[in-house]
Formats: C-alpha cells, sequence, structure tokens
C-alpha cells in the first residue's frame, strides 16, 4: 500500500440474479473499504450484451474512487468483491453475478500477466464510455490522448444503452 492518493475509474457490471441489487450491493462494497475513497458514480443503464448476444442484457454504471492501493492490490480488492458476491469465471463474456474492472489507474499504463490498465477495450465499448462519460468527459485516455468524450463520438459501436430512472437506481 502507498501513502499516494491515486484516482481511478472502475467499471461495473452484472446480468444475472437482480443486476441492479447486485450492482448497488457491489458500489456499497467498495465504499465500504478503507483503502478506497467513491467520489462520484454513474448512473445505472441497462445495456445490451457485447460479444456474446444470446445472454440477458446488463446493468452497468462507472464509479469514480481514490485509493491508496497500488492498481494490483486494488485488481485484489475488486476480484474479492466479486468473490464475494458469488462471482464464478466460466469465460469472457459471457453472463455474471457482478463484474469489476479498473478502467483507468490514474494516468498509468500497467501490462503485464495479470492486469491491463487503461482496460483495452474500453475504447471500443458503449456500455463503458457513456457511463464514464457522466462523470468524467474530459478524462484524458492515457494511451491514445483523447478525452472520453472524444472517444464516446468516435465510437462506431452502436449497441443500446438506457439509463435507468432515478427510482431504480436508489439514487
Amino acid at each position: 500500500m502507498s501513502s499516494r492518493k491515486v484516482v481511478c475509474f472502475i467499471g461495473v457490471g452484472s446480468n444475472t440474479g437482480d443486476p441492479v441489487q447486485n450492482c448497488l450491493e457491489a458500489l456499497d462494497r467498495l465504499s465500504a473499504g478503507e483503502t478506497t475513497e467513491v467520489l462520484r458514480r454513474s448512473s445505472l443503464y441497462r445495456t445490451e450484451p457485447v460479444g456474446i448476444i444470446d445472454q440477458p442484457w446488463f446493468i452497468n454504471a462507472v464509479v469514480e474512487v481514490r485509493t491508496t492501493l497500488e492498481a494490483h492490490a486494488l485488481l485484489g480488492v475488486l476480484q474479492g468483491i466479486e468473490e464475494r458476491m458469488g462471482r464464478v469465471r466460466a469465460g469472457k463474456g459471457g453472463p455474471r453475478v457482478i463484474d469489476l474492472d479498473i478502467l483507468l489507474y490514474g494516468e498509468r499504463v500497467i501490462r503485464d500477466e495479470t492486469l491491463c490498465v487503461p482496460h483495452p477495450e474500453m475504447h471500443r465499448r458503449r456500455f463503458v464510455l457513456v457511463p464514464l462519460m457522466e462523470i468524467a468527459p474530459y478524462v484524458i485516455h492515457p494511451v491514445y490522448g483523447i478525452s472520453i468524450r472524444g472517444l464516446l463520438e468516435r465510437l462506431s459501436d452502436i449497441s443500446t444503452v438506457i439509463p435507468l430512472g432515478a427510482a431504480a437506481t436508489g439514487r
């Protein structure tokens, strides 16, 4: 653990059980940690599956946190939350009770066997960019040097991303 605080963005998603409640529970667990402080969170969005399309639609959001954890330790915390919530890793892109991904870790670029930050697919995914744009439109992608707004404007992904109403999100 470091005493330096880093601002990070984490993607949240679920499409099994009660996806809205799963996302809210994951956000509560994340904000209950002593090493992460939730700064802002996006609305929840109902999103069309990408890749494996024969599965239930997802609920997605993005949360901005400040942490004293190094990136790999933060990944461990997120995976611990997923595990405690019942996530079983059964393959990429399939149904899941909860998915927590580090999208951005400050301005750092990390590429190793266990972690790729910025998330290698975030710039191609409407279900990530729409909620991220809601809370951080001017944050610059450290690899492409383009704002989140700019990435969304250039996006070719036309999948459906629908904001949920305030009553459904507990906001």
